[in-house]
């Protein structure tokens, strides 16, 4: 009796998966479209259903194909973590490992931090996406993803790797131009910079006095000329005049150093945006993601050291 699973396909439908498309796919096989698609047909064959629905512009998983990837990975875990049992887990981590992270704080200090972490762990492989929003919280196609906030779902866990809070900013230019706010209702009459990001509400900002005794917050609605969802660009407006920006010290703290932006309103706070390592229950004994996480901790922890206060 022939299966209708075999294990060499397990991993290649896992990438098949995470495509956008069956080139995709190939490109990232190393292999033709065609032999992607040859491929494809003889697993539905094996299996007697359909895996992909295919059409001239995307594909998308069917129900069948759904369950296929979820047991695929599940099952390539668990090999990995095999592998650093049976071998030398403790002391050299290894496999795949695939990190998921914002766009601007990914690229300025998550990929970064990953290329001083595959020169001490040579042995293991790292596959980085960045994304606008972190990916749902049961998405397998991850096996770390860094993300501001702690996420309410006991399914994951989630270690916290360094505090991180988000601070008004303008240039001075800005500030002469139309004036400092004295209170967060002000910022009505101001050019806030819009950042769409996650699943964050737009447009609201919410402000705590970090004095006096009642430390209600305040939900102020925002309006600008101009909005946007990379990070980076917002700051380089910010720097160029154009109006009020909300954003993580991490990303301005420079900036703030040396005078080209100013903070606006210190004595409020916004809400907190911790920065996390998340991750599934099972992958809590994986040592490549042990070592990972905990150096990610040190190394964002000794960033942060040098944070103004």
């Amino acid at each position: 009796m022939n299966p209708s699973v075999l294990a060499a396909d397990l991993g290649f439908f896992s990438v098949l998966a995470a495509s956008a498309s069956l080139s995709a796919a190939a490109r990232e096989l190393g292999i033709t479209t065609a032999a992607v698609s040859k491929r494809l047909t003889q697993m539905e064959q094996r299996a007697g259903v359909a895996l992909i629905n295919r059409t001239t512009r995307r594909m998308t998983l069917t129900p069948e194909g759904e369950v296929y990837v979820e047991h695929a990975r599940r099952i390539l875990d668990q090999i990995d973590d095999l592998a650093e049992l049976l071998g030398r887990s403790q002391s050299m981590p290894q496999g795949l490992l695939r990190v998921n992270a914002t766009l601007g704080f990914g690229r300025s200090h998550i990929g970064p931090a990953i290329s001083r972490f595959v020169a001490l762990h040579p042995q293991i492989e790292v596959q980085l996406q960045l994304s606008v929003a972190p990916p749902p919280i049961t998405d397998d196609t991850y096996d770390v993803c860094i993300r501001f906030g702690e996420p309410p779902d006991a399914r994951v866990v989630a270690r916290k790797l360094a505090a991180n809070r988000r601070l008004l900013c303008a240039a001075p230019a800005y500030i002469e131009r139309h004036g400092m706010p004295a209170t967060p209702q002000e910022l009505a009459q101001h050019n806030c910079i819009g950042i769409r990001q996650g699943d964050e509400a737009y447009g609201v900002w919410r402000l705590t006095n970090r004095r006096g005794s009642g430390r209600e917050a305040q939900a102020v609605r925002i309006h600008g000329n101009l909005t946007t969802n990379d990070g980076e660009i917002a700051v380089k407006w910010a720097l160029d005049g154009h109006g009020i920006l909300m954003r993580a010290e991490w990303d301005i703290r420079d900036y703030l150093a040396q005078g080209r932006l100013m903070q606006v309103l210190p004595d409020f706070a916004t809400p907190a945006a911790d920065i996390y390592a998340v991750f599934a229950q099972r992958h809590q004994l994986s040592a490549r993601i042990r070592a990972f996480v905990a150096f990610l901790g040190v190394e964002l922890g000794r960033s942060a050291t040098t944070a103004m206060p």
